[in-house]
C-alpha cells in the first residue's frame, strides 16, 4: 500500500542530521547594540584633545596686543586729533592719487618688460640671453634711488634725443628736458627697476610648468604663440602671482623715493607738510603709514582671490574665503562649547 505524505508546519531538511536554524532576519535586539556591549558610561562621547599650552600662549599674545593698543591710544605724543585732521585733507589725498598713478603705471610697464626679459633669458638665441641677463644683473645691483637720480639728471648728459639711421643721419629730434617731466622720470625709473625683478618672477613661473605640457603641445603641432598664451602662461600664473604681488607691494612702498626727483607723492607731501608744521611730524608720519597699510591690504585681498581663481585646476577644493573661514570658526567654537557644557 503506497505511503501518503502528511504536510506539516516544520521545514523540510536534507540528510539524516538536522541543521540548527539560522539567525533571525531584521535588526538585532536591543541587548546586542553597541551601547549594551560597551559598559563604559561615556562610550557615546568623544572628548576633544586638550591643548593647555595654546590657551596660555593665546592669553599672553592677547595681553601684549592689549598693551600695545593701550599705549597707542593713551599716549598723547601721537596726537590722534591732528592725525584725523590730516588724514582726509585734500593735499594728502592729492599725494595719494599721485602714488597710485605712479605705482599703477610702473607695475604695468614693469610686468611687460619682465615678460620680454624672461622670454629673452629662455630664448635659444645667445645674444638675447646675454643681453637679458646683463640687464637683470645691472638693475638688480644698482639701488633704486641711484637709478632715479641718474634719470633726473639725464638731460645733463644728453640734451636731445634723435631717431634715425644707426651711426648715420637723424630724422627726428626730441628735447629731453621737455619730455622728462617729474612723472615720466619716476615712472621710467621704477619701471626699469621693476622689470628686472619681474623677469625672474616670470621665468620661475614658466620653468615651474611640467615638461610634459610642453611635449603634449609640441605633439599636437600648436604654434609657439598659442603654446605660450594658452598652455604655459595660465599654469605659470599660479607661481607668478604670489611672488609678483610681493614685488607690487614693494613697488607701492618704493614710490616714496620719487620725492627725491621733485614729485610730491604721498610721502613727499607728508615730508613737505612736516617741514612746514613741525609740531605735526608724528601725526603726518602716521597718516602716511596708515595709507600705505590700506593700499597694501587692498592688494593682498586682490592677491587672495586671484590665487583662488587660478588654483581651481591644481587643487581638489579651492581655499575658503575669509567669510567662510569665519563661519566655520564660529561653528567649531559653538560645538566645543556644547561639548564642554555636556561634559
Amino acid at each position: 500500500m503506497p505511503e501518503t505524505s502528511v504536510p506539516t508546519d516544520e521545514p523540510a531538511t536534507t540528510g539524516s542530521s538536522s541543521a540548527p536554524p539560522g539567525p533571525p532576519a531584521g535588526p538585532p535586539p536591543p541587548s546586542l547594540t553597541s551601547k549594551a556591549r560597551d559598559p563604559r558610561p561615556d562610550a557615546e562621547r568623544v572628548l576633544p584633545l586638550r591643548h593647555p599650552g595654546r590657551w596660555v600662549l593665546t592669553a599672553v599674545v592677547l595681553v601684549v596686543v592689549a598693551q600695545i593698543i593701550h599705549g597707542l591710544v593713551s599716549n598723547p605724543f601721537y596726537q590722534w586729533d591732528r592725525f584725523w585732521y590730516w588724514f582726509f585733507r585734500p593735499v594728502v589725498l592729492d599725494g595719494l592719487l599721485i602714488t597710485l598713478e605712479v605705482a599703477a603705471l610702473s607695475a604695468v610697464f614693469g610686468l611687460l618688460g619682465g615678460v620680454v626679459l624672461a622670454l629673452g633669458r629662455l630664448s635659444p638665441n645667445a645674444v638675447l640671453r646675454s643681453v637679458s641677463w646683463v640687464y637683470i644683473w645691472l638693475f638688480r645691483s644698482v639701488p633704486l634711488i641711484v637709478v632715479l637720480l641718474f634719470l633726473y639728471n639725464f638731460s645733463a648728459l644728453y640734451q636731445t634725443l634723435s631717431v634715425g639711421v644707426p651711426f648715420g643721419p637723424a630724422f627726428f629730434h626730441f628735447d629731453e628736458s621737455r619730455l622728462a617731466t617729474d612723472m615720466v622720470v619716476a615712472v621710467v625709473g621704477l619701471s626699469l627697476n621693476e622689470a628686472a625683478y619681474a623677469a625672474e618672477v616670470v621665468r620661475s613661473g614658466v620653468l615651474s610648468v611640467d615638461q610634459g605640457q610642453h611635449e603634449a603641445a609640441a605633439s599636437l603641432g600648436l604654434t609657439r604663440r598659442y603654446h605660450f598664451t594658452r598652455i604655459v602662461f595660465p599654469q605659470a600664473l599660479r607661481v607668478i602671482v604670489p611672488s609678483y604681488v610681493n614685488q607690487l607691494i614693494g613697488l607701492v612702498k618704493g614710490t616714496s623715493l620719487v620725492f627725491y626727483v621733485s614729485l610730491l607723492d604721498l610721502f613727499g607731501t607728508v615730508q613737505s607738510l612736516g617741514s612746514t608744521y613741525s609740531g605735526d611730524i608724528v601725526p603726518l608720519l602716521l597718516v602716511a603709514t596708515t595709507w600705505y597699510i590700506v593700499l597694501t591690504s587692498v592688494i593682498s585681498v586682490i592677491q587672495f582671490y586671484v590665487e583662488r581663481y587660478y588654483s581651481r585646476g591644481a587643487l581638489r577644493t579651492v581655499p575658503p574665503t575669509p567669510l567662510q573661514r569665519f563661519r566655520a570658526g564660529v561653528r567649531t567654537l559653538r560645538a566645543r562649547i556644547a561639548i564642554g557644557s555636556a561634559a
